[in-house]
């Protein structure tokens, strides 16, 4: 399986994950011209995708959907609630939207697609479980807390892109406004770098390969002192550490792990 990510962050979120002879987007919260270009680039023709995998409503993970669908209109999956939203927000998705029940996995020929609830302040909001190839990525940003859900779905995946948003102190600092700083440390809100930190342990004991830290905050948080902080817990661990860019192309090759 192989995972490029595209954007990640609040400016924007997309990336590609191909496996199984299958490929499909998670989220596309970027112009659709940023995505047809990163595509390109990969060798990807945009009309054959197999679909788009939204994990909530907010625009910095939809924004490119209503342009990129009108030139190429291939299925959008999203749960029920956030669905609706978008067939309100752009009525033109209306008959490319196919509603996704959280935690029922979705085959695409090879590939396999499950949603998992992760607790946001949005309509709903889904963290995805990949597996194709023999090999699991799991994916969960815009997170206000880890939850045995989440977990559950992270369990014996070789890769895993996780949130590492802000520092607690830097935002507790910094010249956002009273009521946004408390929504973003609430448990709908985003983790922080010592939340990210925990659940990178978790998952480095479990034997995950490769964990990649997204949706870094460009206020609120520095990609260095990210990465710092996660890379005290995985200290003896094999567990390989990346950033996913708020801008450009991380590509990460997703093995197997686990016999």
């Amino acid at each position: 399986m192989r995972l490029a990510v595209f954007a990640s962050g609040s400016t924007g979120n997309c990336a590609l994950v191909r496996g199984g002879g299958r490929a499909v987007l998670l989220d596309a919260g970027i112009s659709a011209k940023r995505i047809c270009a990163a595509l390109e680039s990969l060798g990807v023709d945009p009309a054959g995708l197999d679909g788009i995998f939204i994990t909530h409503e907010h625009a910095d993970h939809v924004s490119g959907l209503r342009v990129f669908t009108k030139q190429f209109p291939v299925p959008v999956y999203a749960p029920g609630p956030v669905a609706e939203a978008l067939s309100r927000s752009v009525p033109a998705l209306s008959g490319l939207l196919r509603e996704l029940e959280p935690e029922r996995p979705l085959s695409l020929g090879c590939m396999t697609v499950t949603g998992f609830p992760t607790p946001h302040d949005a309509a709903c909001s889904v963290g995805y479980r990949f597996e194709a190839d023999g090999a699991v990525f799991a994916s969960a940003t815009d997170t206000g807390c880890v939850t045995d859900a989440m977990l559950r779905y992270f369990d014996r995946a070789d890769a895993a892109l996780i949130e590492a948003n802000h520092d607690v102190a830097m935002l507790r600092c910094g010249p956002y406004p009273a009521y946004l700083k408390r929504r973003i440390l609430s448990d709908q809100g985003h983790l922080s770098n010592d939340e990210c930190t925990w659940l990178a342990a978790v998952l480095a004991g479990r034997g995950t390969g490769k964990i990649i830290l997204g949706h870094i905050s460009k206020n609120n948080n520095v990609p260095g002192l990210a990465r710092r902080t996660v890379c005290r817990a995985l200290t003896g661990r094999a567990t390989e550490l990346f950033l996913a860019p708020e801008s450009g192309c991380l590509q990460v090759e997703v093995t197997p792990c686990f016999a």
